[in-house]
């Protein structure tokens, strides 16, 4: 689902919302979102799920091409966790997949 899908599926489904407002909404909740994390604090959003901020270590990694080593700077990523009844929601309808190899 892409953002303007999710701008549709929020017009659609509030029919006193015009597309703007939709959008509106989309753009302000994912902006508040991504300043909350920028600032390094955690989101969380009950029966969905929660947003962190991870701290990743500087490592040193290779170049698969020539072999030679490079060093990698620690950095700061964004990190999702879902909730327990999103979780138990995507498996109940994720259909079974075939074990046999």
């Amino acid at each position: 689902m892409t953002r303007s899908d999710l701008v549709e599926e929020l017009a659609a489904r509030f029919s006193q919302l015009t597309h703007r407002d939709a959008e509106a909404a989309v753009k302000a909740i994912l902006d508040a979102v991504g300043d909350a994390l920028v600032k390094g604090h955690r989101i969380e959003i009950r029966g969905f799920g929660s947003f962190t901020v991870s701290h990743r270590p500087p490592r040193m990694g290779r170049n698969p091409r020539s072999g030679e080593s490079v060093a990698i700077p620690e950095k700061r990523v964004p990190h999702f966790k879902p909730g327990k009844a999103l979780r138990e929601a995507v498996d109940a309808r994720t259909p079974a997949r075939d074990t046999d190899g």
